[in-house]
């Protein structure tokens, strides 16, 4: 099967040669890699001028949109492979990465996408923690992430991580990253909406932690932030999440996960009942209150995104 790799970049011009370069070094090669770039992006564009690649073929997509779906869907309409790949431009997949991608989906044709661990390069070094539960949403609409923790060998999960993944390009067909979902980067959960949608259609997705990817984790250029992140960002969170989960999911897991959201949610993003147990340990009420005020608002937000969504089709 060919392979098509697909990087959306935005202001990291050498995090992004890295990348290519580690690409390039790939055990079975890449048909083509997709980049993806802004079209103001004037230090990218200089930058993949110099880049040179023994062997696959670089195609460049501009685009005028901001954030990471509009430049996806450009990159998935343009990319011609049976297989497509999909990475941050601050990752470097290890030398294997399309070899493994390649068996997973060419052993299993039940499966639509497969992804691994992204192994997260800190201050401190890198994160070598494991944990044996990833990427798995449960009934009552809590969503556990850890794929860059995943231990163990293969199996299967409700949704892969945008900076180690591929799909099988039968399983996409019809499907296109939901241009409803909230901010102007990295635009949280596109990857829960987009491995809802292919799971409903009636595929399976599988992790395994050999199917490697070194994250360097580089700085973002809009408002969501690794650090110190404004109420902007944890409200975009929020409603995308929301409105995932409203979309795609059975209308009785629906209702479950929007009380479990409003009720519970999570210490970044507190329902009601967590804001109350929170009050007793966090001294900073007010920043406390700020985040339940912002994070319920975003959940009524995405309800009523879901209202117009439904009304639409």
């Amino acid at each position: 099967m060919r392979i098509s790799v697909l990087i959306a970049t935005w202001r990291r011009p050498d995090d992004l040669r890295r990348c290519l370069a580690a690409l390039d070094a790939q055990i079975l090669g890449a048909d083509e890699i997709l980049v993806v770039v802004r079209a103001d992006d004037a230090q990218t564009w200089a930058a993949l001028d110099g880049v040179r690649l023994a062997a696959p073929v670089l195609r460049t997509i501009s685009v005028d949109a901001h954030g990471v779906v509009a430049a996806m869907n450009a990159g998935l309409d343009a990319a011609t492979g049976e297989i497509v790949a999909m990475t941050d431009d601050d990752t470097a997949p290890r030398p294997d990465w399309l070899e493994r991608i390649h068996a997973h989906l060419e052993q299993r044709s039940d499966v639509a996408g497969v992804g691994g661990r992204d192994w997260q390069h800190l201050d401190s070094g890198i994160e070598t923690g494991t944990q044996a539960v990833v990427a798995k949403l449960y009934p009552y609409g809590r969503l556990t992430g850890n794929q860059h923790l995943g231990s163990g060998g293969p199996r299967e999960v409700d949704v892969l991580k945008g900076a180690n993944m591929a799909f099988r390009r039968a399983a996409l067909d019809g499907i296109r990253l939901d241009e409803r979902l909230r901010g102007t980067g990295a635009q949280w959960h596109w990857e829960l909406a987009l491995g809802l949608a292919v799971k409903r259609a009636g595929w399976r997705l599988m992790y395994d932690p050999a199917i490697a990817v070194d994250h360097y984790l580089a700085e973002r250029f809009d408002e969501d932030q690794r650090a110190n992140r404004p109420l902007l960002a944890l409200a975009n969170e929020v409603h995308n999440e929301t409105y995932a989960l409203l979309r795609w999911l059975p209308w009785w897991h629906k209702i479950t996960a929007f009380t479990y959201g409003v009720l519970i949610g999570t210490r970044r993003a507190p329902g009601a009942l967590t804001a109350v147990e929170r009050c007793l340990r966090e001294p900073d009420r007010s920043a406390l209150r700020a985040r339940f005020l912002a994070a319920q608002q975003a959940r009524l937000a995405g309800l009523w995104t879901f209202v117009r969504a439904s009304r639409e089709q």
